[in-house]
């Protein structure tokens, strides 16, 4: 499951890797995290095709578990390859798995979020997953984190 979306796209979101739902679709982000992204996306007055959306490991960890240092080193070249092919402006990673892969830190999402990072020529806006805010629905105060991180991209990316 490389990823799916526009591959010209001035915008990627990264994720950590794939799902239960996303393994038996084929496709990323398609569950209840998936569509809560959708939602994210066309709130920034995109639609899914618009951007690029793919995942730091390309198969699920057994059990769902977080990738290994491993899994994550056997998948990099195809994310770096797809990072380079399709060149975006903007990377919003989506969790600490994706975070660390471009920001060396031990800091987490909460603290990385907000602001954007260098990475080649390109900017990285950490923010929560999305399946972190739907284990959390009543905590209103993730959803504006993230909503201000995504007016963040926009702004950079002249998005009204």
């Amino acid at each position: 499951m490389p990823g799916e979306g526009d591959p010209n796209a001035d915008l990627m979101f990264v994720g950590e890797g794939p799902g239960r739902d996303e393994d038996l679709q084929g496709n990323p982000f398609v569950g209840r995290a998936g569509q809560l992204l959708t939602k994210i996306i066309k709130a920034m007055n995109y639609e899914r095709r618009d951007v690029y959306i793919t995942n730091v490991v390309k198969c699920r960890p057994p059990n769902n578990r977080e990738p290994n240092p491993g899994e994550i080193e056997a998948c990099q070249a195809y994310l770096l390859e797809q990072i380079e092919s399709i060149n975006p402006r903007v990377i919003v990673t989506l969790g600490n798995v994706a975070a660390h892969f471009f920001i060396p830190t031990r800091s987490g999402v909460t603290a990385l979020r907000g602001s954007f990072y260098p990475f080649n020529d390109i900017l990285i806006m950490p923010t929560f997953h999305p399946s972190y805010l739907v284990r959390n629905q009543a905590n209103r105060q993730l959803r504006k984190m993230v909503w201000e991180d995504m007016k963040k991209v926009m702004a950079y990316l002249g998005k009204k």
